[in-house]
């Protein structure tokens, strides 16, 4: 009988064209209204790195003055450049690396193709395994590079093809980074994670470079991000950041397992107060943490109250919109009232009757879902419009796929049951007299 049921629903869809179009398009923007918002809150707020999210963890220290207030009761997101060297010389991690943005002009040597910059990070070879690139070709640095600032690069594909054609030929070749050449040592899969958890502030951009952290201080390449010198101020100069107590780079560590980090936030607070007994870090308290990702993504305010904000309005938008498809669905089962008397009269029980119209109901769930979905994705292209940062959330994967369909299914049958008891309620000998 389903199947028969099935048949008459999606016959259905022909009768009341003008009422049934007005039903699946009411139905269908409110799919698309909420679920556009709820699938940019699902990636914001989603495991940008799943496999170990629980053992990498952000360091952070509070160096700020006792005076200072900077209106981050929490303290500095980044630390600074003697603490960042401090502990990755003490190594008590299984992998750690800094992590700083820098920005480089390329000279391709191309007469077709004229400098350019591209953005890029400082980082420890450990970088690479702990943030999961992927390689296409060669592979990081040496640790004697991470000791010696060897004039080494990884390049991403996108600035391999744009520079040497492909990933294959730009291997072993010198990359002209301002005046200097370096030699490329590997080429990895163009790498963006989301939410960017893994810098604090820079372009929404993928990374197209990855410099040894020596090699970057060497130079003296600027940051390209977010520079905070919590009131305590710094020397002129590249080295005048360096001896200051502005925090400006990322310290990132892995650890063994996840049960690893108590002993490791107790080698933080010792090393804190070693460096009190050399008049650094004046407040008191806890100040030395680390945070795993998601405990990191929440210190970041990544997904912000604004944005759960308009999810939960766009659900009510989609309330207000079920409720007109209860109208609706009213006025187009209330016209079928003498069909109803006909089938009761011929020895349909009222159960059968619920089951053929609730089932028309997941009908227009289904149709109506499926146009949803159609302007969900056009709702998420124009979101997607706005910046590059917004572009890589406004993506819908399969999980998101399968919700707007279920949510659309789901309501439209929930917006059906009164419809549909109403329509079983008909008396046939009633409706039989009035033809």
């Amino acid at each position: 009988m389903f199947a028969y049921y099935l048949r008459l629903g999606f016959a259905s869809l022909r009768r009341n064209p003008a009422l049934t179009g007005l039903l699946l398009l009411t139905l269908a923007v409110g799919v698309a209204a909420s679920m556009s918002s709820f699938t940019v809150l699902h990636a914001m707020s989603s495991d940008p790195i799943p496999s170990k999210s629980d053992r990498l963890v952000a360091v952070t220290l509070d160096n700020r003055n006792a005076q200072a207030n900077d209106g981050v009761s929490d303290g500095p997101n980044q630390v600074t450049w003697t603490d960042a060297t401090n502990l990755k010389r003490a190594g008590d991690a299984s992998r750690q690396t800094v992590v700083y943005g820098i920005s480089q002009g390329v000279r391709s040597g191309r007469d077709d193709l004229p400098p350019f910059f591209a953005d890029g990070l400082a980082v420890h070879a450990d970088f690479f395994p702990m943030f999961e690139l992927q390689f296409l070709a060669g592979s990081a640095w040496a640790a004697a590079d991470d000791e010696a600032g060897g004039r080494v690069v990884v390049i991403a594909r996108r600035l391999a093809e744009r520079v040497f054609g492909s990933v294959e030929a730009a291997l072993d070749r010198d990359l002209v980074l301002g005046e200097q050449p370096f030699r490329v040592l590997g080429v990895v899969e163009d790498w963006q994670l989301l939410p960017r958890f893994h810098r604090i502030a820079g372009s929404p951009e993928p990374e197209q470079l990855f410099l040894p952290f020596a090699t970057a201080i060497a130079q003296q390449m600027d940051p390209q991000g977010s520079i905070n010198c919590n009131a305590n101020g710094a020397e002129p100069g590249f080295e005048g950041l360096m001896r200051s107590e502005c925090v400006w780079m990322s310290y990132w560590a892995e650890l063994a397992q996840a049960g690893d980090l108590g002993a490791y936030r107790d080698g933080l607070a010792a090393y804190v107060q070693e460096q009190k007994r050399s008049g650094r870090f004046p407040r008191e308290g806890n100040l030395a943490e680390a945070r795993p990702v998601m405990a990191w993504l929440d210190f970041l305010r990544v997904v912000g109250d604004d944005t759960r904000l308009q999810t939960w309005l766009a659900f009510g938008f989609l309330l207000v919109c079920l409720v007109n498809t209860i109208g609706l669905m009213l006025a187009k089962f209330s016209a079928r009232a003498g069909e109803v008397g006909v089938r009761r009269a011929l020895g349909a029980t009222r159960g059968e009757l619920f089951r053929q119209f609730l089932t028309e109901a997941a009908v227009i769930g289904v149709v109506g879902g499926a146009l949803g979905l159609l302007l969900t994705f056009g709702a998420l292209w124009l979101m997607a419009q706005q910046s590059p940062a917004m572009a890589g959330f406004a993506r819908m994967d399969a999980s998101m796929l399968g919700t707007t369909l279920a949510v659309s299914l789901a309501g439209a049958v929930l917006a059906g049951l009164l419809p549909t008891w109403r329509a079983c309620q008909v008396r046939p000998a009633v409706q039989l007299k009035s033809q």
